[in-house]
């Protein structure tokens, strides 16, 4: 499949392939479409792969540039056991913690992990909800959807 629009992440450790490959791993429908070696000599790396049937590209070239929390990889999971399945795997061996359901994989990758149902609670029709919502999220590292539930209900 070919993508005229990617998202390209900044790789400078020479981890590309294998990060695409790890991200492809937890997401169903996801594949490494292809990997091009633009240098000539395997120090720099192009990989085009997909996550969920969204087009990304890892550019892994060196230390030029470093990756940011300004971009990050937004998953909105449908359960808690998905959410948490995932953000163990992506804070496993290197990965961070953040806050309001934020992380840092081991390559350096911002990512965002959360259920459904926060997004269905923080933007509620009834201001209330949606306050109590966005205020329990707050306080909350990875999404605990049950306790974001129970404070809305309090």
């Amino acid at each position: 499949m070919s993508h005229s629009i990617r998202t390209c992440l900044w790789f400078r450790d020479g981890r590309g392939r294998e990060a695409a490959e790890f991200y492809c791993s937890l997401i169903p429908g996801s594949r490494v479409e292809a990997t091009f070696d633009i240098s000539g000599d395997g120090a720099s790396w192009l990989i085009d792969f997909t996550l969920g049937g969204v087009p990304y590209q890892i550019l892994d070239a060196g230390p030029m540039f470093t990756l940011t929390e300004a971009a990050s990889i937004s998953v909105e999971t449908d359960d808690q056991a998905e959410t948490d399945r995932l953000w163990t795997a992506l804070t496993t061996n290197g990965g961070e913690e953040s806050h309001c359901g934020w992380l840092k994989d081991r390559y350096g990758v911002s990512w965002q992990v959360f259920p459904k149902r926060l997004t269905e609670l923080t933007l509620h029709a009834d201001r209330s909800v949606s306050a109590k919502a966005f205020a329990a999220m707050m306080k909350q590292k990875k999404i605990e959807i049950a306790d974001i539930e129970a404070a809305v209900r309090a």
